[in-house]
Parts: C-alpha cells; structure tokens; sequence
C-alpha cells in the first residue's frame, strides 16, 4: 500500500500513516480527559527499555507545562536516576505506607498532603512517589505494595496531577499479580524493542491484560532503528491494537544509563518519537 506521507516523512511516520494507527486515534477516552488526570501504566518485557520510555513521557508531559506524577513499583525503584535524580536522593526517597494509601488515615491526610509528604520533586519537574521498595521487605508476597498502588492510583491522584504513569516491574508475572493496579489505569503502554523475543512477551503481555479486562492498551516500539517500524507496525497488526510511537535508538541515552545518571529529551528524534506517544493520548 502506498503512503499518503510527504516523500521525506520518516519510517515511522509513513508506517503510522498507513496502518491507521498512531497520533489520530486517542487512546484515552473523552471522559477520562474530562475528568482531569489521565493514568498509564508502563509494562514491558525486561530490558526493552520501559523505565526509560516512562521517564521520557513524563519529562515530556511536564515540559508541555502538564502536572506529572509518576510512580516507581519496582522493589529496586530507579524511575528516579532517569528523571535527574543521584542514587542517594533515591536511596532517601520516603515510600509510600500502604495503610495511609489503602485507609487514607482515616480521612485524616489529604491527598495533597500525601504528595507533599511522599513526592519527590525531580529535577524534569515530574513528582515521583515510590510504591514499594526491596530492602523493605526482602521475602515474602508483594501484594501489599501493589496494593498502594491501586490505592495511589484510585484515590490520590484526582486534583493532583493532570497526568499520572505507573512504572511496573518488568515481565508477565509482575502484570499478573499488579493487574488489580492496572485496572484502575486509563491506558496501558507495552514497550516493546526490535527483536522476536520482546515481541513474543508483548504479545502474552496484550492477552493477559485483556484477560483481566483492561480495554485501551497500545504498543510504543523502543530502540528503533531504520528497518525497525516495520517490524513494530507488524507486531502491532498482529495484536490489533494501536501503535502509539517509535522511540527511536539513542546513544545518549545508552550512555547516560551506563553512567547511572539523567536522560534527556532533546530536541531531535527521540523527542519527536515522544511527541508521538503522547499525542495519542492527550
């Protein structure tokens, strides 16, 4: 099929163009946009680059002047080091009490304190709240954090943040025991990389979520290359669900997470890539 894309559109773009999937499709519904903040879960298989998708989101929803609130659930949370913060601030980070988030204190705290008292302000302007932590608890079942979780995400988050993204643990087990807390996400992302394997797992990933009922789900291709969105768009198709975006491969991002420090956005094709995934949705 030819592409109604100017000759100099990129791959991607081109791909978007004639598939039907992409930055014309909202993937949040009128409703939820309404209402105020819109929450996405961010799953992936590991090393497909889904913390870093996730930080790359929120640094760009808080630059188009959005309240971004994003939560870490990894027991070994490093949402923060992407978003500008040293190992020691997120070492020092408070996490959040799953009594205070499942009870609410008894009405006693309100959700604005809760985010002063709990948030951390990172340097791209996302607050960041940590669910879970494994020094916490090094056995046992992580129930009680996914539990904050759904908590944060069903309760705290109306009046306090325009949007919200949840950082899930990377791999199928993880969706499985947190899909209580995917439930309560407008939008699930799958972050997926160019190879069969991470396809694979995307694909179990889909099938579980719409197992457990969860409606709006999209896929955003991460470390694309030059032939690669066409093996995101065939993945896609394969699911029938939308692709919102193509990260493309970054060497600085590599290098900033080999040095354990902050990524940045840019202003070339990962930013524009980006761009994409969040005009999808907002």
């Amino acid at each position: 099929m030819e592409s109604s894309m100017e000759p100099g559109a990129r791959p991607e773009q081109r791909v978007l163009a004639h598939t039907g999937y992409g930055r014309r499709r909202k993937l949040a519904t009128p409703a939820t946009q309404e209402a105020g903040a819109i929450r996405v879960g961010v799953t992936g298989k590991t090393g497909s680059g889904k913390t870093t998708v996730t930080a790359l989101v929120a640094m760009a929803c808080a630059s188009r002047g959005l309240r971004t609130l994003a939560v870490d659930t990894d027991v070994s949370p490093n949402l923060g080091i992407s978003l500008g913060l040293s190992q020691a601030a997120v070492d020092q980070a408070r996490e959040v009490p799953r009594a205070l988030v499942a009870g609410w204190g008894g009405g006693a705290v309100t959700t604005d304190q809760l985010v002063t008292s709990f948030g951390t302000t990172t340097p791209s302007g996302v607050t960041l709240l940590h669910a879970m932590r494994v020094s916490d608890d090094p056995g046992g079942c992580w129930c009680p954090a996914h539990a904050s979780s759904r908590g944060l995400l069903a309760a705290a988050l109306d009046g306090e943040a325009d949007v919200a993204l949840l950082d899930l643990e990377a791999g199928l087990d993880h969706l499985e025991r947190s899909s209580g807390t995917v439930a309560h996400t407008d939008l699930l992302l799958i972050v997926m990389e160019p190879s069969r394997k991470s396809s694979v797992t995307a694909e179990r990933m889909f099938t579980m979520a719409t197992r457990h009922g969860i409606e709006r789900v999209a896929l955003v291709g991460n470390k694309g290359r030059q032939l690669d969105p066409v093996t995101f768009h065939d993945a896609a198709r394969g699911f029938g669900i939308p692709l919102a975006g193509i990260v493309p491969d970054d060497p600085g991002i590599v290098e900033a997470d080999r040095a354990g420090a902050g990524i940045s956005l840019g202003d070339g094709p990962v930013l524009a890539g980006i761009n994409e995934v969040l005009d999808s949705f907002l």
